[in-house]
């Protein structure tokens, strides 16, 4: 069972398509420093509990073919045991990351596009 919500991960898609189509990437003004999304995104992760993130990690292993659909107990306990990094540096580390979130979406039955219009609806 996912110990995730499926508008979090639905955040995490949208900011991580952001942020590789440069939006927003770097500021130079005497050193080099992150703005904007990427800094949202690294900060919405980091800030996702410990069964969150080993969630959000093993959706990302399924959408890479690396797990199963099946297998979704299986990649969380990986991911928690695995962890060698920080999991946003990990996931922000894949050039790929928001295509295999919602590959591994709809591996485990759950409408990624559907997270992501809900969350981007009008207040």
């Amino acid at each position: 069972m996912l110990n995730i919500t499926a508008d979090k991960i639905a955040h995490v898609i949208i900011r991580a398509r952001e942020y590789d189509s440069g939006v927003n990437a770097w500021a130079h003004q005497g050193e080099r420093r992150q703005h904007g999304t990427r800094t949202e995104l690294h900060d919405f992760i980091a800030g996702l509990n410990e069964d969150e993130q080993a969630s959000l990690v093993a959706v990302m292993w399924i959408g890479r073919d690396s797990f199963d659909a099946a297998d979704l107990s299986e990649a969380i306990a990986t991911a928690r045991t695995e962890q060698t990094t920080p999991t946003e540096d990990y996931l922000m580390g894949e050039p790929r990351l928001a295509d295999l979130l919602e590959a591994g979406m709809d591996a485990l039955g759950i409408s990624p596009e559907e997270a992501e219009d809900d969350l981007q609806k009008p207040v």
